[in-house]
């Protein structure tokens, strides 16, 4: 911020370097659906190949140290210009703090290796909402960035344990991963249009929560051997949700930037979308073409067209496009939203179009092979999608200067974030460093019995995860005495 309180006129501000880290551990799919007669044909369309859990040795703050830890060694990244870390997650298991405790992990490796530490000048704040605090926590970065008056640079890192109840509908759409970003003016890879950033939020109630009252139900989790992080969800609810914040959010922006719906989502050229399982993103992609065939003249004969195919009056499409659903309030009613009956039927036939599914593909695709292999990330699962997109762009000797990207993030209960970025020359150096595929070499891969084990924090039998060159729970803290405190704290280290 310059001297009379002002950020910088248009400063570019955006994203550097990226940095992968995903825990060995690792269920695939397939046969995840022998262990439970789970039809594998649909699993492997609608979710993915595989996840990735935690070991005894893990949580979300290693998670998010190592992902650190390996931006900063493998990027040279001068710690001392460093003004501000965030950590978006909504898997923290310390209601106090949160980022410090990645901060002096990195901080106390960083030292010990001889290197600079981090300085005490430093902003450490956590974000919170569902999967989308990453981004929260990326948009907050690069505003620090653009208006520090001394032009520091910012590190972000979305990390989350998605882990879903043995037996429930979201027990395939688990994950574990985090994310790091480094954040700074000029940035090397890509960019983000601050200035269009839009946004869309409503209270949806019960749609996805985390509340702490559930461990005191008899009914939660009852075959758990632990405290478990399982949330409360309602699956088509969710879904419903998701798709109605999405499409406000994203109309918002083409509002705000005087852009034709229909125009605009022909003319972009990638789309990075939250995806708690394959299938998501496009579901919603396919729910904002019709949207925008409703809204676009030059769209309302397709629409018909689809609409007779769908079964289904295009008039009603077109009331639901202009209609303000209120969802929670149909469920203090009682009900179970569903107030695009037409617009889904639509949605779903066009789904079924060839030319839909190349569009589709060219603007989804990029990077799906390797999240087909992670599962849900959570906070991370968009961050994830970034940098899986843009490592395999690079791969592919793709050009994505001047190109029209969006980047769209959700998280439950519910809130959208739809963020206009752009490749900036020579993104490709930093595309082939960000190790994504790296970061899934060498997994070990659970049975059964070794899967259920690990879920419900049992000992896990025949097996020794020995981490080596990364960051572990070294111990709990166990005192709770009147002058000294550490009672279930973690102790972290470094293993080399």
């Amino acid at each position: 911020m310059s001297r009379s309180g002002q950020c910088p006129v248009d400063p570019a501000v955006g994203i550097s370097s990226m940095s992968c880290y995903v825990p060995r551990q690792r269920v695939r799919l397939q046969q995840w659906c022998d262990w439970t007669d789970t039809k594998w044909d649909k699993v492997r369309s609608v979710t993915g190949h595989s996840f990735r859990m935690c070991g005894p040795h893990e949580d979300v703050y290693t998670m998010a140290a190592n992902a650190v830890l390996r931006l900063v060694l493998r990027e040279d990244v001068d710690v001392r210009r460093i003004g501000y870390i965030a950590l978006g997650t909504e898997s923290s298991s310390d209601n106090a703090v949160g980022t410090v405790t990645v901060a002096g992990m990195v901080d106390r490796e960083l030292r010990r290796r001889g290197l600079p530490g981090l300085t005490r000048d430093l902003e450490v704040p956590e974000y919170k909402h569902a999967c989308l605090g990453g981004m929260y926590a990326l948009v907050g970065a690069a505003r620090f960035g653009r208006c520090d008056p001394r032009g520091r640079t910012a590190v972000v890192v979305a990390a989350d344990i998605a882990e879903y109840e043995r037996g429930s509908s979201g027990e395939q759409t688990q994950g574990a991963g985090a994310v790091a970003m480094l954040v700074q003016r000029s940035p090397s890879l890509l960019a983000l249009d601050l200035d269009d950033v839009t946004s869309a939020s409503a209270c949806r109630g019960p749609d996805f929560r985390k509340p702490a009252g559930r461990y005191r139900e008899d009914d939660y989790a009852p075959d758990a051997r632990r405290v478990a992080d399982f949330p409360v969800f309602s699956g088509r609810y969710s879904t419903v949700a998701y798709l109605d914040e999405v499409s406000h959010c994203v109309e918002a922006l083409w509002r705000r930037q005087r852009r034709d719906p229909l125009r605009a989502l022909r003319e972009v050229r990638a789309v990075f979308m939250h995806r708690p399982y394959r299938r998501m993103p496009l579901q919603a992609l396919s729910f904002l073409h019709v949207r925008a065939l409703a809204a676009s003249p030059e769209g309302r004969a397709e629409l018909v067209r689809l609409s007779e195919s769908a079964g289904v009056d295009s008039d009603a499409v077109l009331d639901e496009v202009g209609g303000e659903p209120d969802l929670f309030a149909e469920v203090l009613d009682g009900g179970r939203p569903d107030p695009y009956p037409a617009s889904t039927a639509v949605s779903a036939c066009l789904r079924k179009q060839p030319a839909f599914q190349e569009s589709a593909r060219q603007k989804l695709d990029r990077g799906a092979s390797l999240l087909d292999q992670v599962g849900n990330l959570y906070a991370a699962s968009l961050p994830a999608g970034l940098a899986a997109g843009l490592e395999e762009a690079a791969a592919n000797e793709e050009e994505l200067v001047g190109a029209s990207m969006l980047a769209v993030g959700y998280g439950s209960g519910d809130a959208a974030l739809a963020v206009p970025v752009h490749a900036v020359p020579g993104w490709q150096a930093a595309a082939h460093r960000i190790g994504f595929a790296d970061a899934l070499r060498d997994p070990v891969d659970l049975e059964r019995a070794s899967y259920e084990a690990l879920h419900d924090r049992r000992e896990v039998p025949g097996r020794h995860l020995r981490p080596t060159g990364e960051f572990v729970i070294e111990r709990t803290g166990t005192k709770y005495g009147g002058s000294f405190q550490d009672l279930a704290v973690p102790y972290y280290a470094y293993q080399p």
